[in-house]
C-alpha cells in the first residue's frame, strides 16, 4: 500500500501536550473533564495548568445535541460553580451559528438546474 492510500500514516502523538483525563458527573446534566497536563513518563507537569471541560446533553426537536465548553476554573468546585454559565454561553454560541447558517441558506440563489442542496460530494 502506498503512502498516498494511507491517509493515516502522518499521525503523531504530541507527547509535550499530554493529559491524563478524569471524569466526575452528578449522573444527571452535569459532566465534567479534569485534564491534567502529563509529563511523557505520566509523571504531573506543573508547568502547564490544569483544563476543565463541561458537558451535557439537550433535547432538540432532532433528538439529543451534545453541548460542551471549556471552563476556567483552578479547581474542581469552581468548576462546578461555573458550570452553568460555561454551557448557557456555549448553547447560545450554537444557536447563534444556527441562526447565520440560516441565513447564509435562505440568501443562496439556486439557478436553474442547479441542486438545491449544492454539490454532491464524493469521498
Amino acid at each position: 500500500m502506498s503512502e498516498a492510500e494511507r491517509p493515516m500514516a502522518e499521525i503523531v502523538v504530541d507527547a509535550e501536550n499530554l493529559y491524563r483525563e478524569e471524569t466526575f458527573s452528578d449522573l444527571r446534566i452535569a459532566t465534567l473533564r479534569r485534564l491534567t497536563p502529563v509529563t511523557v513518563d505520566g509523571g504531573d507537569d506543573v508547568s502547564r495548568l490544569v483544563r476543565f471541560v463541561g458537558e451535557t446533553h439537550l433535547m432538540s426537536a432532532r433528538g439529543l445535541l451534545p453541548v460542551s465548553a471549556p471552563i476556567e476554573a483552578v479547581n474542581l468546585a469552581e468548576a462546578i460553580e461555573k458550570f452553568p454559565e460555561a454551557i448557557n454561553q456555549a448553547v447560545e454560541k450554537l444557536i447563534e451559528e444556527a441562526r447565520e447558517i440560516q441565513r447564509q441558506e435562505a440568501s443562496r440563489i439556486v439557478l436553474p438546474g442547479q441542486d438545491p442542496m449544492g454539490p454532491k460530494i464524493h469521498l
